[in-house]
C-alpha cells in the first residue's frame, strides 16, 4: 500500500497510487477502510468523516435497509443534496450489491416522477417530509426521511455480509437533466467505474484535496467514486447554496490540491477581486469541462490561478472521452478540448453515418471502457444512441485539427440555417466572448421568414451600467466570421438561465423568451 501524503509547505508532496485488488466497488469500500481507516474521505463545514466511518456507517444502514427487503439488483433512490450522507447512502447500496441512483434536488415533480417511473426503485431517501413522492409517481417499498436515515447509520449495526457482485452487475444511475425531453438514465457496471478510475489520468493523485462544487447526482461524481477510493482522495464539499466567494475562501482554507468546477463556477471565481490575494499555492491543478469553455474563460483561468489547466470534454454516457494536457501549449487550451484520451475510440460521421474528411465538421461518436451499458430500462432510446458493437453518438459536433486536438462547434441540434448556410453558435459564441464588454453570450436560432432562421445573441454584458451596443457586437463578429454567422438581433440581459442540473445555459429557456 502507498504512504500517506508528507507535508511540505506550499504543494503537496504525493506518494506513488495505492494498489487495490478489487473488481467491484463493492469489495473496494472494505479493502481501502481496511488499509486506511484514518484517511479523511469527506468534510463538510466542520464535520471530518474517515473511510472506515464511512463505511461503518453505510453498513449500518445496509443493515437497516436489508432487514426490510433490499438486496442485490435493487435500485435505491437518493433524492439529496450533496452531503455525507449521500455518500453513505451510495455507499450502503453498493454494499448491497444494489444500484444507486442520485436525483437532483432542483429538479421538478414532472422529472422526478418520470425518474422513479423509469428506474421503479425499492428505496427512496429524501431530505424531508416535504420531500414526498409527487403524486401519481411511482411509490417505493421503503421510503425513507434523512434522519431516519442518519439514525440508521449511526445504529452501528453490523451487515451480515456484503453481497456477491460481479464486474458485469449494475453498480449506478445517472440521469440527464431532462432539458430536451423526458430524463434518461445512463447506467454503469462496477467494471465501467474502474475504467474511468483507471483513464483518470493526471485529474487524480494519491492522497488528492479535492473541491466538489458539482451536485452528487452528477456524473461528475457518481462514476468518480471508484477514484476516490483508489486513490484515497479528500472530497470537500463546498456549502450550499453555490458561490464564488466561497468555493474560493474554501480552496484556501482546505488546501485544495484539485479544483473542479464548471465553465459557470469558474468565470464568477475568476473574476473575484479576492483571488489575486487567496494563497493558492496547494493547487496541483484545476479543471473544468462538463459545457464548452471560452477561449477567454481559458486564457483568465490559465493566468490568475496560478497552476496547470487541464480541459475534458465528457458526456452522461462517458465520463472520459477528450482532453487537454498540462504541458500543452496556451494556443491547445484556448481553443480545443483537447485529444481522445488513451482507452477512447472517437470518430466524426455525417448525417448518414459516413466518416468525415479531417478537418470537416461532423457528429462525434465515441466508444469507451467506462462508457455506459444502456439507458436503464429503455432499449428503445438505447438503440437510438448506442449501435450492437458499442459506438454511441453524443450529438454534438466538432472537427480534429492537424495536430489531433478535437474542438467543438456545439451541439448537432443547436444548429441552425439561415439563407441555406449552417450556423454552429458555440464558433459564434467564442468570438462574441473575446469581446471586452461581454461577460457570458449564448447564441440560439430563431424561425424567421424568408431565410428559415435568424441568429439571436443573448448577452450578459461586463458592465451592467454601461454595456456595449448591439451595432457593435454585430459589427465584431463581421470583422471575424462570414457575414451570415453574425447574429441578427443582440439581447442584452442581466443573468444567464442555468439547467438544474449542471448550471448549464439553459438555451431552452432563452429560446422561450423569444
Amino acid at each position: 500500500m502507498g504512504r500517506r501524503p508528507e507535508r511540505h509547505r506550499g504543494r503537496e508532496a504525493l506518494t506513488t497510487q495505492p494498489e487495490f485488488a478489487s473488481t467491484t466497488l463493492t469489495a473496494l469500500f472494505g479493502e481501502v477502510a481496511h488499509a486506511f481507516p484514518d484517511a479523511v474521505a469527506y468534510i463538510e463545514g466542520d464535520e471530518r468523516v474517515t473511510f472506515a466511518e464511512w463505511v461503518r456507517r453505510a453498513d449500518s444502514l445496509a443493515a437497516a435497509l436489508a432487514g426490510r427487503g433490499v438486496g442485490k439488483g435493487d435500485v435505491v433512490a437518493l433524492l439529496l443534496g450533496s452531503s455525507i450522507d449521500f455518500a453513505v447512502g451510495y455507499a450502503a447500496a453498493s454494499r448491497l450489491g444494489a444500484v444507486a441512483t442520485g436525483v437532483n434536488t432542483r429538479l421538478g415533480p414532472n422529472e422526478i416522477t418520470a425518474i422513479l417511473g423509469k428506474c421503479t426503485p425499492a428505496v427512496l431517501i429524501h431530505e424531508s417530509a416535504a420531500d414526498q413522492v409527487p403524486p401519481g409517481a411511482f411509490r417505493p417499498a421503503v421510503v425513507m426521511a434523512r434522519a431516519d436515515m442518519q439514525q440508521a447509520a449511526s445504529a452501528g449495526h453490523p451487515l451480515a455480509a456484503t453481497a456477491d457482485v460481479h464486474p458485469e452487475d449494475p453498480a449506478c444511475i445517472v440521469w440527464t437533466s431532462g432539458t430536451t425531453g423526458a430524463p434518461k438514465g445512463a447506467w454503469f457496471d462496477h467494471r465501467a467505474l474502474a475504467a474511468s478510475a483507471q483513464m483518470s489520468g493526471i485529474l487524480s493523485a494519491p492522497f488528492d484535496r479535492r473541491s466538489m462544487p458539482i451536485p452528487f447526482a452528477h456524473a461528475g461524481y457518481m462514476n468518480k467514486l471508484w477514484d476516490q477510493l483508489a486513490f484515497v482522495i479528500t472530497c470537500v464539499l463546498l456549502p450550499g447554496p453555490w458561490t464564488a466567494e466561497a468555493m474560493l475562501d474554501l480552496m484556501v482554507k482546505e488546501r485544495i490540491t484539485g479544483g473542479q468546477g464548471v465553465p459557470t463556477q469558474w468565470a464568477k471565481l475568476v473574476d473575484l477581486p479576492g483571488l489575486a490575494h487567496a494563497d493558492l499555492s496547494a493547487l496541483r491543478l484545476v479543471s473544468t469541462g462538463s459545457a464548452p469553455v471560452s477561449p477567454e474563460l481559458a486564457e483568465k483561468m490559465r493566468t490568475r490561478l496560478g497552476c496547470p489547466i487541464v480541459v475534458r470534454y465528457a458526456c452522461t454516457e462517458s465520463s472520459t472521452m477528450t482532453g487537454t494536457m498540462a504541458a500543452d501549449p496556451p494556443e491547445v487550451l484556448l481553443h480545443t478540448v483537447g485529444r481522445p484520451l488513451p482507452g477512447v475510440e472517437m470518430m466524426l460521421v455525417d448525417e448518414d453515418g459516413n466518416e468525415v474528411l479531417q478537418g470537416e465538421t461532423g457528429i462525434i461518436r465515441m466508444r469507451t471502457r467506462c462508457q455506459m451499458r444502456g439507458y436503464w430500462n429503455d432499449p428503445e432510446r438505447t438503440a437510438e444512441t448506442m449501435s450492437a458493437d458499442g459506438w454511441i453518438q453524443t450529438g454534438d459536433l466538432g472537427f480534429f485539427r492537424a495536430d489531433g486536438n478535437l474542438v467543438l462547434c456545439g451541439r448537432s441540434t443547436e444548429m441552425y440555417i439561415r439563407g441555406g448556410y449552417n450556423v454552429y453558435p458555440l464558433e459564434v459564441e467564442n468570438v462574441l466572448a473575446e469581446h471586452p464588454g461581454v461577460e457570458r453570450v449564448a447564441v440560439v436560432g430563431a424561425p424567421a421568414p424568408v431565410i428559415g432562421e435568424i441568429g439571436v445573441a443573448f448577452v450578459v454584458p461586463a458592465d451592467r451600467a454601461s454595456p456595449p451596443s448591439a451595432e457593435a457586437l454585430q459589427q465584431w463578429c463581421r470583422d471575424r466570421l462570414a457575414d451570415y454567422k453574425t447574429p441578427d438581433r443582440v439581447e442584452f440581459v442581466d443573468e444567464m438561465p442555468t439547467t438544474s442540473m449542471m448550471m448549464k445555459i439553459d438555451k431552452h429557456a432563452l429560446r422561450a423568451r423569444l
